[in-house]
Protein backbone atom coordinates (compact mmCIF):
# COMPACT_ATOMS: atom_id res chain seq x y z
CA UNK A 1 0.00 0.00 0.00
CA UNK A 2 1.15 3.59 -1.09
CA UNK A 3 1.32 6.60 1.09
CA UNK A 4 -0.20 9.37 -0.16
CA UNK A 5 -0.51 12.18 2.06
CA UNK A 6 -3.38 14.15 2.40
CA UNK A 7 -2.73 18.28 0.48
CA UNK A 8 -3.85 21.22 2.28
CA UNK A 9 -7.17 21.49 -0.04
CA UNK A 10 -8.24 17.73 1.26
CA UNK A 11 -7.44 18.60 4.98
CA UNK A 12 -10.03 21.64 4.50
CA UNK A 13 -12.19 19.78 3.06
CA UNK A 14 -12.66 16.93 5.26
CA UNK A 15 -12.56 19.91 8.31
CA UNK A 16 -16.17 21.65 6.39
CA UNK A 17 -17.58 18.18 6.30
CA UNK A 18 -17.57 17.21 9.82
CA UNK A 19 -18.31 20.84 10.72
CA UNK A 20 -14.85 22.58 11.95
CA UNK A 21 -12.86 25.17 11.59
CA UNK A 22 -9.42 23.38 12.77
CA UNK A 23 -7.92 20.23 13.30
CA UNK A 24 -7.49 21.84 16.82
CA UNK A 25 -10.90 21.54 17.56
CA UNK A 26 -10.73 17.86 17.50
CA UNK A 27 -9.21 17.58 20.75
CA UNK A 28 -11.36 20.57 22.57
CA UNK A 29 -12.35 17.16 24.98
CA UNK A 30 -9.18 17.70 26.20
CA UNK A 31 -8.56 20.02 29.05
CA UNK A 32 -6.30 22.83 28.19
CA UNK A 33 -4.03 22.70 31.82
CA UNK A 34 -2.90 19.24 30.10
CA UNK A 35 -2.30 20.32 26.21
CA UNK A 36 1.12 20.35 25.10
CA UNK A 37 1.58 24.31 24.32
CA UNK A 38 4.89 23.72 22.79
CA UNK A 39 6.46 22.07 19.66
CA UNK A 40 8.42 18.66 20.82
CA UNK A 41 11.37 18.87 21.54
CA UNK A 42 13.27 16.37 18.54
CA UNK A 43 15.25 17.52 15.94
CA UNK A 44 14.17 19.46 12.81
CA UNK A 45 13.70 17.48 9.44
CA UNK A 46 17.12 16.61 7.81
CA UNK A 47 17.55 14.99 4.24
CA UNK A 48 18.40 11.10 3.99
CA UNK A 49 21.35 10.75 4.71
CA UNK A 50 21.30 12.79 7.93
CA UNK A 51 18.81 11.17 9.26
CA UNK A 52 20.31 7.59 8.56
CA UNK A 53 23.56 8.96 10.54
CA UNK A 54 21.60 10.45 13.55
CA UNK A 55 20.01 7.18 13.81
CA UNK A 56 23.23 5.11 13.77
CA UNK A 57 24.44 7.34 16.56
CA UNK A 58 21.48 6.90 18.28
CA UNK A 59 21.86 2.69 17.99
CA UNK A 60 25.61 2.94 19.11
CA UNK A 61 24.31 3.95 22.43
CA UNK A 62 22.67 0.28 22.78
CA UNK A 63 24.66 -2.12 24.96
CA UNK A 64 23.47 -5.48 23.31
CA UNK A 65 24.26 -9.11 25.33
CA UNK A 66 26.58 -9.87 22.42
CA UNK A 67 28.77 -7.13 23.28
CA UNK A 68 29.20 -8.42 26.74
CA UNK A 69 29.48 -11.24 28.95
CA UNK A 70 25.63 -12.12 30.36
CA UNK A 71 24.85 -13.66 33.25
CA UNK A 72 21.09 -12.21 33.62
CA UNK A 73 18.60 -14.23 32.81
CA UNK A 74 15.11 -14.15 35.57
CA UNK A 75 12.95 -15.22 32.82
CA UNK A 76 14.82 -13.55 29.81
CA UNK A 77 17.86 -15.98 27.99
CA UNK A 78 20.33 -14.87 25.66
CA UNK A 79 20.69 -18.17 23.10
CA UNK A 80 22.01 -18.62 19.87
CA UNK A 81 19.43 -18.06 17.03
CA UNK A 82 20.23 -20.19 14.17
CA UNK A 83 20.62 -17.56 11.04
CA UNK A 84 17.82 -19.06 8.86
CA UNK A 85 15.50 -18.79 11.02
CA UNK A 86 15.59 -14.60 10.53
CA UNK A 87 15.98 -15.03 6.38
CA UNK A 88 13.27 -17.18 6.29
CA UNK A 89 10.88 -15.63 8.88
CA UNK A 90 12.16 -12.14 7.00
CA UNK A 91 10.32 -13.06 3.81
CA UNK A 92 7.09 -11.34 2.71
CA UNK A 93 4.41 -13.58 3.04
CA UNK A 94 4.99 -14.24 6.83
CA UNK A 95 4.68 -10.69 8.09
CA UNK A 96 1.58 -10.73 9.38
CA UNK A 97 0.31 -11.88 12.80
CA UNK A 98 -3.25 -11.22 11.80
CA UNK A 99 -5.83 -13.78 11.93
CA UNK A 100 -5.74 -16.59 8.91
CA UNK A 101 -9.86 -16.63 8.63
CA UNK A 102 -9.69 -17.56 4.78
CA UNK A 103 -8.47 -20.66 4.89
CA UNK A 104 -7.94 -20.96 1.07
CA UNK A 105 -5.33 -18.40 1.00
CA UNK A 106 -3.50 -19.13 4.38
CA UNK A 107 -2.81 -22.42 4.07
CA UNK A 108 0.82 -21.61 4.76
CA UNK A 109 -0.43 -19.60 7.91
CA UNK A 110 -2.56 -22.50 8.98
CA UNK A 111 -0.22 -25.84 9.10
CA UNK A 112 3.08 -23.34 10.72
CA UNK A 113 0.50 -22.91 13.71
CA UNK A 114 -0.70 -26.37 13.41
CA UNK A 115 2.87 -27.53 13.36
CA UNK A 116 3.72 -25.03 16.28
CA UNK A 117 0.96 -26.75 18.58
CA UNK A 118 2.38 -30.04 17.87
CA UNK A 119 5.57 -29.34 18.62
CA UNK A 120 4.37 -27.54 22.00
CA UNK A 121 2.21 -30.36 23.15
CA UNK A 122 5.57 -32.30 22.44
CA UNK A 123 7.40 -30.57 24.45
CA UNK A 124 5.06 -30.76 27.26
CA UNK A 125 3.80 -33.86 27.06
CA UNK A 126 0.16 -32.83 26.46
CA UNK A 127 -2.57 -33.46 24.54
CA UNK A 128 -3.81 -30.23 22.61
CA UNK A 129 -1.71 -26.79 22.50
CA UNK A 130 -2.94 -23.33 21.00
CA UNK A 131 -2.28 -21.46 18.48
CA UNK A 132 -0.22 -19.30 21.45
CA UNK A 133 -0.57 -16.64 23.79
CA UNK A 134 0.82 -12.94 24.05
CA UNK A 135 3.44 -14.11 26.73
CA UNK A 136 4.43 -16.86 29.89
CA UNK A 137 3.12 -14.35 31.74
CA UNK A 138 -0.65 -13.65 30.41
CA UNK A 139 -0.64 -17.74 29.72
CA UNK A 140 -0.47 -18.18 33.49
CA UNK A 141 -2.80 -15.97 34.26
CA UNK A 142 -5.36 -17.60 31.57
CA UNK A 143 -4.59 -20.59 33.03
CA UNK A 144 -5.92 -20.04 36.42
CA UNK A 145 -9.05 -18.13 34.68
CA UNK A 146 -9.60 -22.05 33.37
CA UNK A 147 -9.20 -23.38 36.34
CA UNK A 148 -11.79 -21.28 37.85
CA UNK A 149 -14.42 -22.06 35.22
CA UNK A 150 -13.72 -25.83 34.94
CA UNK A 151 -13.35 -25.91 38.79
CA UNK A 152 -16.02 -23.36 40.04
CA UNK A 153 -13.76 -22.70 42.53
CA UNK A 154 -12.40 -19.57 43.46
CA UNK A 155 -8.81 -19.98 45.13
CA UNK A 156 -5.58 -20.63 43.60
CA UNK A 157 -2.58 -21.68 45.42
CA UNK A 158 0.37 -20.19 43.77
CA UNK A 159 4.07 -20.26 44.79
CA UNK A 160 6.27 -17.39 45.57
CA UNK A 161 9.04 -18.97 43.48
CA UNK A 162 6.59 -18.39 40.29
CA UNK A 163 8.45 -15.71 38.58
CA UNK A 164 7.71 -12.35 40.35
CA UNK A 165 5.83 -10.72 36.85
CA UNK A 166 4.18 -13.53 36.07
CA UNK A 167 2.60 -13.24 39.56
CA UNK A 168 1.87 -9.47 39.49
CA UNK A 169 0.24 -9.85 34.95
CA UNK A 170 -1.87 -12.96 37.12
CA UNK A 171 -3.65 -10.96 40.01
CA UNK A 172 -4.32 -7.97 37.81
CA UNK A 173 -6.39 -10.80 35.35
CA UNK A 174 -7.85 -12.04 38.67
CA UNK A 175 -8.57 -8.76 40.53
CA UNK A 176 -11.76 -8.24 39.56
CA UNK A 177 -12.99 -11.87 38.66
CA UNK A 178 -13.48 -13.31 42.31
CA UNK A 179 -10.42 -15.13 42.71
CA UNK A 180 -7.98 -15.39 45.09
CA UNK A 181 -4.21 -15.95 45.07
CA UNK A 182 -2.85 -17.28 47.70
CA UNK A 183 1.06 -17.52 47.82
CA UNK A 184 3.01 -19.97 49.56
CA UNK A 185 6.38 -18.99 51.06
CA UNK A 186 8.95 -20.78 49.30
CA UNK A 187 12.36 -18.78 48.92
CA UNK A 188 14.04 -19.61 52.17
CA UNK A 189 13.73 -23.57 51.51
CA UNK A 190 14.57 -23.01 47.10
CA UNK A 191 11.67 -24.53 45.96
CA UNK A 192 8.33 -25.33 47.08
CA UNK A 193 8.01 -27.42 50.70
CA UNK A 194 5.33 -29.83 49.67
CA UNK A 195 3.91 -30.58 53.37
CA UNK A 196 3.21 -26.16 53.46
CA UNK A 197 1.61 -26.51 50.11
CA UNK A 198 -0.52 -29.22 51.29
CA UNK A 199 -2.04 -26.62 54.65
CA UNK A 200 -2.68 -23.74 51.88
CA UNK A 201 -5.16 -26.04 49.96
CA UNK A 202 -8.91 -25.95 51.48
CA UNK A 203 -12.32 -27.03 49.76
CA UNK A 204 -12.22 -23.95 47.90
CA UNK A 205 -9.10 -24.51 46.44
CA UNK A 206 -9.02 -25.13 42.29
CA UNK A 207 -5.56 -25.08 41.26
CA UNK A 208 -1.93 -25.37 42.77
CA UNK A 209 0.29 -23.46 40.34
CA UNK A 210 4.24 -24.17 39.98
CA UNK A 211 6.77 -23.36 38.22
CA UNK A 212 9.86 -25.74 36.94
CA UNK A 213 12.62 -24.97 36.90
CA UNK A 214 11.34 -22.07 39.39
CA UNK A 215 12.51 -18.58 39.74
CA UNK A 216 15.73 -19.30 41.60
CA UNK A 217 16.60 -22.10 38.40
CA UNK A 218 16.26 -24.86 40.96
CA UNK A 219 13.51 -27.92 39.28
CA UNK A 220 10.62 -28.66 41.41
CA UNK A 221 9.91 -32.02 42.90
CA UNK A 222 6.70 -31.81 40.45
CA UNK A 223 6.40 -35.94 40.96
CA UNK A 224 5.19 -35.23 44.51
CA UNK A 225 3.10 -32.17 43.80
CA UNK A 226 1.27 -33.90 40.71
CA UNK A 227 0.28 -36.48 43.72
CA UNK A 228 -0.85 -34.01 46.16
CA UNK A 229 -3.28 -32.62 43.52
CA UNK A 230 -4.76 -36.12 42.44
CA UNK A 231 -5.42 -37.02 45.76
CA UNK A 232 -7.13 -33.58 46.73
CA UNK A 233 -9.05 -33.59 43.15
CA UNK A 234 -7.38 -30.40 42.16
CA UNK A 235 -6.06 -29.25 38.86
CA UNK A 236 -2.11 -29.28 38.84
CA UNK A 237 -0.66 -26.24 36.77
CA UNK A 238 3.10 -26.04 35.80
CA UNK A 239 4.83 -22.81 34.22
CA UNK A 240 8.04 -23.11 32.28
CA UNK A 241 10.05 -19.85 32.25
CA UNK A 242 12.98 -21.44 30.60
CA UNK A 243 12.09 -24.17 28.06
CA UNK A 244 15.42 -25.23 26.87
CA UNK A 245 15.11 -26.67 29.95
CA UNK A 246 12.70 -30.03 28.37
CA UNK A 247 15.92 -30.82 26.21
CA UNK A 248 17.24 -32.45 29.22
CA UNK A 249 14.06 -32.82 32.01
CA UNK A 250 10.97 -34.92 31.82
CA UNK A 251 7.67 -32.89 30.42
CA UNK A 252 5.11 -31.35 32.94
CA UNK A 253 2.57 -33.99 31.52
CA UNK A 254 4.34 -37.12 32.72
CA UNK A 255 3.46 -35.50 36.53
CA UNK A 256 0.22 -35.29 35.87
CA UNK A 257 -0.01 -31.82 34.71
CA UNK A 258 -3.65 -30.71 33.87
CA UNK A 259 -2.50 -27.46 32.45
CA UNK A 260 1.52 -26.50 30.81
CA UNK A 261 1.69 -22.91 29.93
CA UNK A 262 5.55 -21.77 28.91
CA UNK A 263 7.23 -18.72 27.82
CA UNK A 264 9.01 -19.41 24.39
CA UNK A 265 11.50 -16.43 24.06
CA UNK A 266 14.29 -19.37 23.86
CA UNK A 267 12.64 -20.85 20.64
CA UNK A 268 14.86 -18.28 18.24
CA UNK A 269 13.42 -15.35 19.67
CA UNK A 270 15.92 -12.06 20.63
CA UNK A 271 15.64 -10.61 24.06
CA UNK A 272 14.74 -7.53 22.40
CA UNK A 273 14.04 -5.41 25.14
CA UNK A 274 11.77 -7.30 26.89
CA UNK A 275 9.57 -8.31 23.62
CA UNK A 276 7.75 -9.42 21.74
CA UNK A 277 7.97 -12.95 23.33
CA UNK A 278 5.63 -15.91 22.73
CA UNK A 279 2.91 -17.53 25.29
CA UNK A 280 2.67 -21.13 25.15
CA UNK A 281 -0.47 -23.08 26.30
CA UNK A 282 -1.37 -26.65 26.49
CA UNK A 283 -4.22 -28.62 28.22
CA UNK A 284 -5.40 -32.10 28.09
CA UNK A 285 -8.29 -33.07 25.54
CA UNK A 286 -10.94 -33.27 28.14
CA UNK A 287 -10.72 -29.58 28.74
CA UNK A 288 -9.91 -28.16 24.87
CA UNK A 289 -13.36 -26.37 25.00
CA UNK A 290 -12.17 -24.01 27.98
CA UNK A 291 -8.84 -23.48 26.51
CA UNK A 292 -8.25 -20.00 25.72
CA UNK A 293 -7.06 -18.43 22.40
CA UNK A 294 -7.26 -20.49 19.09
CA UNK A 295 -6.18 -23.78 17.73
CA UNK A 296 -5.52 -24.93 13.80
CA UNK A 297 -6.94 -28.50 13.40
CA UNK A 298 -5.99 -30.57 10.02
CA UNK A 299 -8.69 -32.03 7.59
CA UNK A 300 -9.20 -33.17 4.38
CA UNK A 301 -10.92 -30.77 1.52
CA UNK A 302 -13.40 -31.98 -0.95
CA UNK A 303 -10.86 -33.98 -3.01
CA UNK A 304 -9.47 -35.63 -0.23
CA UNK A 305 -6.38 -33.55 0.39
CA UNK A 306 -4.60 -32.33 3.36
CA UNK A 307 -6.20 -28.65 4.92
CA UNK A 308 -5.74 -26.65 7.76
CA UNK A 309 -8.60 -24.43 9.10
CA UNK A 310 -8.92 -22.57 12.62
CA UNK A 311 -11.18 -25.53 14.64
CA UNK A 312 -11.47 -23.72 17.95
CA UNK A 313 -11.62 -20.02 18.26
CA UNK A 314 -13.77 -19.49 21.57
CA UNK A 315 -13.02 -15.32 22.00
CA UNK A 316 -15.62 -12.80 22.57
CA UNK A 317 -14.89 -11.77 18.58
CA UNK A 318 -16.20 -15.11 17.44
CA UNK A 319 -19.03 -16.54 19.50
CA UNK A 320 -21.70 -15.11 22.25
CA UNK A 321 -19.28 -12.84 24.86
CA UNK A 322 -20.78 -15.24 27.79
CA UNK A 323 -19.76 -18.18 26.57
CA UNK A 324 -16.25 -17.21 25.33
CA UNK A 325 -13.55 -18.65 27.33
CA UNK A 326 -10.76 -15.36 26.22
CA UNK A 327 -10.78 -11.66 24.92
CA UNK A 328 -6.92 -13.03 23.69
CA UNK A 329 -7.02 -10.49 20.30
CA UNK A 330 -5.13 -12.60 18.21
CA UNK A 331 -1.60 -15.03 18.64
CA UNK A 332 1.81 -14.42 18.39
CA UNK A 333 1.73 -15.74 14.70
CA UNK A 334 5.16 -14.72 13.47
CA UNK A 335 7.22 -15.37 16.83
CA UNK A 336 5.52 -18.72 17.33
CA UNK A 337 6.63 -19.53 13.48
CA UNK A 338 10.50 -18.83 14.89
CA UNK A 339 10.07 -20.83 17.24
CA UNK A 340 8.95 -23.81 15.02
CA UNK A 341 11.92 -23.06 13.17
CA UNK A 342 14.26 -22.81 15.70
CA UNK A 343 12.32 -26.83 16.96
CA UNK A 344 12.63 -27.91 13.44
CA UNK A 345 16.36 -26.49 12.82
CA UNK A 346 17.90 -28.05 15.63
CA UNK A 347 15.81 -31.35 15.93
CA UNK A 348 15.24 -33.72 18.70
CA UNK A 349 19.02 -34.22 18.86
CA UNK A 350 20.24 -30.97 18.64
CA UNK A 351 17.81 -29.45 21.24
CA UNK A 352 18.60 -31.86 24.15
CA UNK A 353 22.55 -30.93 22.98
CA UNK A 354 21.54 -27.65 23.52
CA UNK A 355 19.73 -27.97 27.09
CA UNK A 356 23.06 -30.12 27.85
CA UNK A 357 25.34 -27.53 27.03
CA UNK A 358 22.97 -24.75 29.09
CA UNK A 359 23.28 -27.29 32.24
CA UNK A 360 27.04 -27.92 32.06
CA UNK A 361 27.56 -24.24 31.79
CA UNK A 362 26.12 -23.59 35.16
CA UNK A 363 27.40 -26.94 36.52
CA UNK A 364 30.80 -25.16 35.72
CA UNK A 365 29.73 -22.16 37.65
CA UNK A 366 28.15 -24.01 40.45
CA UNK A 367 31.63 -25.48 40.96
CA UNK A 368 33.25 -22.12 41.01
CA UNK A 369 31.60 -20.92 43.25
CA UNK A 370 31.98 -24.02 45.77
CA UNK A 371 35.47 -23.44 45.65
CA UNK A 372 35.17 -19.90 46.64
CA UNK A 373 35.65 -18.66 50.35
CA UNK A 374 33.88 -15.23 49.78
CA UNK A 375 30.95 -17.02 47.48
CA UNK A 376 28.42 -19.55 48.18
CA UNK A 377 24.77 -20.68 46.85
CA UNK A 378 22.22 -21.19 49.84
CA UNK A 379 20.53 -23.81 47.51
CA UNK A 380 21.80 -28.08 46.98
CA UNK A 381 18.45 -29.08 45.00
CA UNK A 382 18.79 -29.89 41.10
CA UNK A 383 19.25 -26.93 39.18
CA UNK A 384 19.04 -25.94 35.26
CA UNK A 385 20.97 -23.16 34.02
CA UNK A 386 20.35 -20.21 36.81
CA UNK A 387 21.35 -20.29 40.20
CA UNK A 388 21.10 -18.00 43.80
CA UNK A 389 24.57 -16.92 45.30
CA UNK A 390 25.37 -14.92 48.00
CA UNK A 391 27.54 -12.17 48.20
CA UNK A 392 29.31 -10.07 50.81
CA UNK A 393 28.68 -6.74 48.99
CA UNK A 394 25.37 -5.12 47.94
CA UNK A 395 24.43 -6.86 44.65
CA UNK A 396 23.66 -3.16 43.27
CA UNK A 397 26.99 -1.89 44.21
CA UNK A 398 28.61 -5.52 42.48
CA UNK A 399 26.52 -4.91 39.39
CA UNK A 400 27.76 -1.29 38.86
CA UNK A 401 31.45 -2.93 39.25
CA UNK A 402 30.69 -5.99 36.72
CA UNK A 403 29.36 -3.65 34.23
CA UNK A 404 32.72 -1.42 34.01
CA UNK A 405 34.08 -4.41 33.30
CA UNK A 406 31.64 -5.37 30.25
CA UNK A 407 29.59 -7.66 32.26
CA UNK A 408 26.09 -7.68 32.78
CA UNK A 409 25.67 -9.16 36.21
CA UNK A 410 22.84 -11.10 37.65
CA UNK A 411 19.45 -10.09 39.33
CA UNK A 412 18.88 -8.49 42.66
CA UNK A 413 16.78 -10.53 44.24
CA UNK A 414 15.67 -8.25 46.67
CA UNK A 415 13.74 -6.65 44.22
CA UNK A 416 11.45 -9.57 44.57
CA UNK A 417 12.25 -11.04 48.14
CA UNK A 418 13.07 -8.19 50.80
CA UNK A 419 14.33 -10.68 53.13
CA UNK A 420 17.59 -11.42 50.77
CA UNK A 421 19.17 -8.33 50.94
CA UNK A 422 22.45 -9.95 49.53
CA UNK A 423 21.33 -12.67 46.93
CA UNK A 424 21.90 -12.59 43.34
CA UNK A 425 20.34 -14.10 40.11
CA UNK A 426 22.88 -15.65 38.12
CA UNK A 427 21.99 -17.40 34.63
CA UNK A 428 24.18 -18.92 32.21
CA UNK A 429 23.85 -20.83 28.77
CA UNK A 430 25.46 -22.25 25.70
CA UNK A 431 26.84 -19.06 24.87
CA UNK A 432 28.85 -18.51 27.96
CA UNK A 433 32.21 -19.19 28.19
CA UNK A 434 34.34 -20.72 30.83
CA UNK A 435 36.79 -17.91 30.68
CA UNK A 436 33.52 -15.39 30.99
CA UNK A 437 32.58 -17.71 34.04
CA UNK A 438 36.27 -17.59 36.13
CA UNK A 439 36.61 -13.86 35.30
CA UNK A 440 33.05 -13.53 36.73
CA UNK A 441 34.04 -15.43 39.97
CA UNK A 442 37.37 -13.38 40.01
CA UNK A 443 35.26 -9.99 39.91
CA UNK A 444 32.51 -11.42 42.65
CA UNK A 445 35.62 -12.12 44.91
CA UNK A 446 37.27 -9.17 44.39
Amino acid sequence: MRYIPLTDSDKKEMLSTIGISSIAELFNTIPKEVRLKRPLKIRNAMPEEGTLAFMKTLAGNNNPASANSTFLGAGSYNHFIPSAIDQIAGRSEWYSAYTPYQPEISQGTLQAIYEFQSYVCGLFGMEVANASMYDGASAMAEAILMAARLSKKDEVVISNLVHPRWREVSKTFVSNRGIKLVETIDQHSGRVDVANLEKSINENTSAVVVQSPNFFGNVEDLRAIGDLCKEKGILFIVGVAEVISLGILKPPGEFGADIVVGEGQSLGLPQSYGGPYLGLFATRQKFLRQMPGRLSGKTKDAEGRDGFVLTLAAREQHIRREKATSNICTNQALCALRATMFLSLLGKTGFKETAKANFNASAVLRKKIASSKKIETPFKHPFFNETVVTLKKDPTAVNAKLAKAGIVGGLDLSRFYPDMKKSMLLAVTELTKKEEIDTLIKKLEG
